[in-house]
C-alpha cells in the first residue's frame, strides 16, 4: 500500500467515525433509521447531516447536500460518507432520492458503512446506481456494527 493510499484509509475511517457521531444525534424512530452524513473537501469537513435533522421525512445525505449551494465547486471534488447507503427510492417524489441528490451535485465519491437492508425498502440498490454513473462507491464493513448500533431496535435483517 502506498502512502497516500493509506492517508485516503486513514481519513475515510476518521469521516465516517464524524458520521456515525452525528447518526447518534438522531431523534429515534421505529420507521426509519438513524443515519450520519459528512461531506469532505480537499480534506475539510463542509457539510454535515443526520436523519431527521430539520424535519421528520429528511435524510443525512440530504440534509448535509441542502446545507450547500447546488453550485458550490468544491461539490465536484469531495467525497460524501454516510452510515448507511444512500437511498435509491423515496416515498415521496418531492424529494428525490439521496442517489439522485449526489449525482446531481456532481460528487464523484462516496464512502459507506453498511448496504441499506430490507427492513423498509426491498430492492435498494444505491451502490449500484451510482457505481452505474462513475462513481467511485467505498464499502467500511468494519465499520458496520457501530453504524448500525443505534438502529438495533428495528429489524436489520
Amino acid at each position: 500500500m502506498n502512502a497516500d493510499h493509506t492517508d485516503r484509509s486513514e481519513a475515510d475511517r476518521r469521516f465516517m467515525r464524524r458520521a456515525i457521531e452525528l447518526a447518534r444525534q438522531c431523534p429515534p424512530s421505529d420507521t426509519a433509521f438513524s443515519v450520519g452524513a459528512v461531506v469532505v473537501a480537499d480534506g475539510a469537513e463542509i457539510a454535515t447531516g443526520y436523519s431527521r435533522e430539520t424535519d421528520e421525512k429528511v435524510h443525512a445525505e440530504e440534509s448535509a447536500l441542502n446545507k450547500l449551494s447546488a453550485d458550490d465547486p468544491r461539490l465536484a471534488r469531495a467525497t460524501i460518507y454516510s452510515t448507511l447507503e444512500p437511498c435509491s427510492q423515496r416515498a415521496t417524489a418531492s424529494r428525490p432520492p439521496c442517489t439522485d441528490r449526489i449525482l446531481r451535485a456532481g460528487i464523484e465519491r462516496v464512502v459507506i458503512a453498511w448496504r441499506e437492508p430490507t427492513t423498509f425498502v426491498v430492492n435498494c440498490v444505491g451502490v449500484e446506481k451510482l457505481r452505474q454513473h462513475g462513481v467511485e462507491v467505498v464499502e467500511l464493513p468494519d465499520l458496520a456494527d457501530e453504524a448500525m448500533s443505534m438502529n438495533r431496535h428495528l429489524d436489520l435483517s
